[in-house]
């Protein structure tokens, strides 16, 4: 099958999956493009195990998630005004048992990574060590903890 075919074929599939995930029509138009442009430049190595739908929507997913990542990684670099901001939270009474509560309420892993961090004052490299993990994956624990609190504290 001719590779202008399969745009033809399967762009407005692709496009509805991508839809679906981003909800954002300009998002979804370009990581649909941006998807055909990579089939089309590794088209040769398609083996053809799976339908070329399948194939198509899997690399549209990956490019999505790759900037769902890409998003996330900003916010957590930005970790030190909130250990700040908690410390002096900490300091006031009402202020600390209302955090103390929502911590005590996060499920493992969430609660021991935020205490080693807020607490510990543990390096993300540490803190990944000590689970076994990437700092990738210390640092996406720790921001998730942290919005979890934050949503808690709202209440």
């Amino acid at each position: 099958m001719e590779f202008e075919e399969l745009y033809r074929q399967y762009y407005r599939q692709v496009y509805g999956y991508i839809m679906t995930l981003c909800r954002n029509p300009d998002d979804a138009q370009e990581i649909t493009d941006e998807a055909f442009f990579k089939a089309f430049a590794g088209y040769q190595h398609f083996r053809g195990e799976c339908s070329p739908n399948v194939w198509l929507c899997q690399i549209a997913k990956n490019l999505f998630l790759s900037r769902q990542r890409r998003k996330i990684v900003p916010a957590e670099m930005e970790q030190e005004p909130f250990e700040a901001y908690m410390a002096d939270k900490l300091e006031d009474g009402e202020e600390a048992m209302a955090i103390h509560r929502a911590l005590h309420e996060l499920k493992e892993p969430y609660k021991e990574v935020f205490m080693l961090r807020v607490f510990g004052e543990l390096s993300y490299e540490q803190i990944g060590a000590l689970f076994g993990k990437s700092d990738g994956w210390a640092r996406v624990t720790f921001f998730r903890a942290k919005v979890q609190i934050c949503k808690r504290l709202e209440r």
